[in-house]
């Protein structure tokens, strides 16, 4: 994020196996919140222990990645079942790896039907102009002018 000029925090959560919604809070005290539009909460560890923890985040995103196997939805549906959208990245690497990523859609969908699904590669450029419409519609229509602090908090891991 530093990279393109975005702000940074590190959270130290000091062995915790996920963020928790006072260790964000804390975080928060070392931004600029008048400049921020959109914040990215980026939770640790594997997706069960983020799953039963509110950071008080807006919408919740799952990250997959083709190099990590297609047993995630089956193996954490908790955290599928509560996110809004799942991105699937690395396309490139399909034809190297075991990834069905048409079972993997169907297990996402069957756990949650209004999942938005965004198929991506870092790499490439492959569907990120339609995450990033997403993302931008997220944050302006659904940011009330009297919600606090007036940005859109996203949590994804």
């Amino acid at each position: 994020m530093e990279a393109v000029g975005g702000a940074t925090v590190q959270i130290n959560t000091r062995g915790a196996c996920h963020l928790e919604a006072h260790m964000v809070r804390d975080a928060l005290a070392e931004l600029d919140l008048e400049s921020v539009n959109l914040l990215f909460i980026e939770n640790i560890g594997n997706l069960v222990c983020p799953a039963s923890w509110d950071l008080g985040e807006d919408t919740r995103v799952v990250v997959i990645g083709t190099s990590e196997g297609d047993d995630k939805p089956a193996k954490y549906p908790q955290m599928f079942t509560l996110a809004r959208a799942v991105v699937i990245n690395k396309l490139d690497l399909l034809p190297h790896v075991n990834f069905d990523l048409a079972k993997v859609k169907r297990q996402v969908l069957a756990i949650n039907p209004d999942m938005r699904i965004f198929e991506i590669s870092c790499r490439t450029g492959e569907g990120l102009d339609e995450w990033c419409e997403w993302l931008l519609t997220e944050v302006t229509h659904t940011l009330e002018p009297a919600q606090a602090h007036g940005y859109k908090k996203i949590a994804y891991g």
